[in-house]
C-alpha cells in the first residue's frame, strides 16, 4: 500500500459520495467534475488495495469497508479542521463560517434575532443554519455535518460539550371560546379530563406533555400529533383539544387576534433547558462561547418570560 499517495482530497470525495449516494450529486457538491469525482475514488480504492463502492444503474452504496473507512476519514477530516477551526477561533473570535443546527421548534422563533445582531457586531462571521428534528441533529452533529447545534437539553454523548443558555416556559394553549380561556392563569387543577394535543415522539416537547397528562389527570391525544408548532396552533384553535406552547414560539406567532390564547400555569412552572452543544474535538470552543454569549443577550433582550443561564 503506497500510503503517500493517499490524499485528504479523496477522502473528502469518499465522504461526499457516501453522503450523496450519487457520483454527479457528490461531484456537485464538491464542486468538481463528475469524471474526476469517480477517478479519485477509484484510485483511493487502487492504493488501499480494497472496493470502498458498489456501483449499480440506481446510484452508489458504499461496501461495508467503505462505510468504515468513511467513518475514520470523517475523524481525519474534523480534527484537520479543528486545527483551521482553533487558530482561527483563537486569533480572531467570531469570523469565518460556522454551521449552527437548529430545532424546527426553537431556531424559526430565535434565530432572526441572532442573526441580526451578529450581522451587526460580527460582519466577519457567516452563519449557516439548517433546522433538523432532535434525534437528527445530534446524529448530524457527531458525523460533521453541524458545528455547533442549538437544542432542547439533555443532549447525551462522551464527546460532546453543552453550554446552557436558557430555561424557556410552556403556556397552555387554548382556543378563545374555551371555558377557561377568561381566566388569567390556569390551576393546575383545570387541567384534569382535559384532551391535550402533542408533537410525535421525536420531539423533546412530546415526552414533555405526556408526563404533564399523567401527572395532572389529563388526556393526551394519540390520533392527532402535530408536525409542528403551528400544527398544533391551528388544531387547538379549531377546538380540538389544547396544548402546551414554548415561550418565545407564542410571542413571536401569537397575536391578540389570534384564534388562540395561551395562559401560564397557577402553581407549577413548566419550563424546557437550551444549550448549546459542540463536539469536544471542535477547535473553536472559545468561538462558541462567544456565540453562547450572543443568544444569551438577545434572550434577555427580546424574551422577558425567558430566563437565562450563565
Amino acid at each position: 500500500m503506497e500510503v503517500n499517495k493517499l490524499t485528504l482530497r479523496q477522502l473528502r470525495y469518499l465522504v461526499a459520495l457516501e453522503d450523496a449516494g450519487h457520483f454527479r450529486h457528490a461531484a456537485e457538491a464538491c464542486n468538481i467534475s463528475q469524471p474526476s469525482l469517480s477517478a479519485q475514488i477509484q484510485l483511493l480504492e487502487e492504493i488501499l488495495g480494497v472496493q470502498l463502492v458498489e456501483r449499480d444503474r440506481s446510484g452508489v452504496t458504499l461496501s461495508p469497508v467503505g462505510r468504515e473507512v468513511s467513518l475514520r476519514a470523517r475523524t481525519v477530516l474534523d480534527e484537520l479542521q479543528s486545527i483551521v477551526d482553533f487558530t482561527a477561533g483563537a486569533q480572531h473570535g467570531l469570523v469565518g463560517t460556522i454551521r449552527l443546527g437548529a430545532k424546527t421548534t426553537l431556531g424559526p422563533y430565535l434565530l432572526p434575532h441572532v442573526v441580526a445582531k451578529l450581522h451587526k457586531n460580527h460582519p466577519e462571521l457567516s452563519l449557516y443554519v439548517r433546522d433538523a428534528s432532535p434525534q437528527q441533529l445530534v446524529y448530524e452533529l457527531t458525523r460533521g455535518l453541524h458545528d455547533v447545534v442549538l437544542a432542547q437539553l439533555p443532549v447525551t454523548g462522551a464527546e460532546l460539550v453543552t453550554s446552557r443558555l436558557f430555561r424557556e416556559p410552556l403556556f397552555l394553549a387554548l382556543a378563545v371560546d374555551h371555558p377557561l380561556a377568561e381566566k388569567d392563569e390556569v390551576d393546575v387543577d383545570d387541567l384534569s379530563g382535559l384532551q391535550v394535543l402533542s408533537l410525535s415522539p421525536q420531539y423533546h416537547l412530546h415526552d414533555q406533555i405526556n408526563t404533564l397528562c399523567k401527572e395532572f389527570g389529563a388526556t393526551r391525544l394519540r390520533d392527532y400529533e402535530g408536525t409542528s408548532l403551528d400544527a398544533l396552533r391551528h388544531m387547538v384553535g379549531m377546538g380540538m383539544g389544547v396544548t402546551f406552547l414554548p415561550a418565545l414560539y407564542a410571542q413571536s406567532e401569537i397575536s391578540p387576534q389570534s384564534e388562540i390564547v395561551v395562559k401560564k400555569l397557577k402553581g407549577r412552572t413548566v419550563t424546557r433547558s437550551v444549550g448549546l452543544v459542540w463536539r469536544k474535538s471542535a477547535g473553536r470552543a472559545p468561538a462558541y462561547h462567544q456565540l453562547a454569549d450572543v443568544i444569551r443577550e438577545v434572550v434577555k433582550e427580546s424574551f422577558p418570560t425567558v430566563v437565562v443561564e450563565s
